[in-house]
């Protein structure tokens, strides 16, 4: 699984990254507290992350989905 740097710049995050990381923030976010500008930031990363996280399960089900064809047609 590749890393990125701390900043978590880049789109090579790896799932459970990218899960750990929307959780923390829908936790600050759902906690309040912070300014509008802050929860914006917030908000912003969340949709980032969500969709790194769609990226990776729509990889894993082309994967398998591949998987399971060819093993249909080495059966058939």
């Amino acid at each position: 699984m590749a890393k990125t740097d701390e900043a978590g710049a880049g789109t090579e995050v790896g799932y459970e990254q990218a899960r750990d990381e929307l959780i923390e923030v829908v936790r600050r976010l759902e906690m309040g507290g912070t300014t509008l500008e802050e929860s914006l930031a917030l908000w912003e990363r969340g949709e980032e992350l969500a969709k790194v996280c769609r990226r990776w399960l729509e990889g894993a089900r082309a994967r398998l989905n591949a998987a399971l064809g060819e093993g249909e047609g080495e059966q058939g």
